[in-house]
């Protein structure tokens, strides 16, 4: 496998087989991905930190809805939170996760588009 180094300096890189345990970790992080309403928050969150209202405007998905995703995501690890005044702001974890997100959108933006696949 060739050293592939991003525009942005980190590598993707990794010579060592993966184990069980960072294939469970993995697999985790792609399970919280899969449901389309935690994938929009996640997209949102990596554009700018936002609060509980912030997201249910922009996601339209209920109060309820949002809230519950939030609290699985920050269970996982996927999204941080601080407390602004009286709002809790998100932010997404960290950079990793906010290429993963990225990179899953831009590959779903090539299949709906029919453009071609590319390194």
């Amino acid at each position: 496998m060739e050293n592939v180094q991003p525009a942005d300096g980190s590598s993707l890189h990794h010579p060592d087989t993966p184990d069980a345990r960072r294939l469970d970790t993995a697999t985790a992080t792609f399970r919280m991905l899969s449901d389309p309403t935690r994938l929009h928050i996640l997209w949102l969150l990596a554009q700018d930190p936002s609060d509980v209202g912030s997201l249910v405007e922009r996601t339209g998905a209920s109060r309820t809805s949002v809230s519950q995703h939030l609290a699985k995501l920050r269970f996982s690890g996927l999204v941080t939170t601080r407390k602004s005044s009286r709002h809790v702001v998100y932010s997404i974890s960290d950079g990793h996760l906010t290429r993963l997100v990225m990179e899953g959108l831009n590959h779903a933006d090539h299949k709906v588009t029919g453009e071609p696949a590319h390194d």
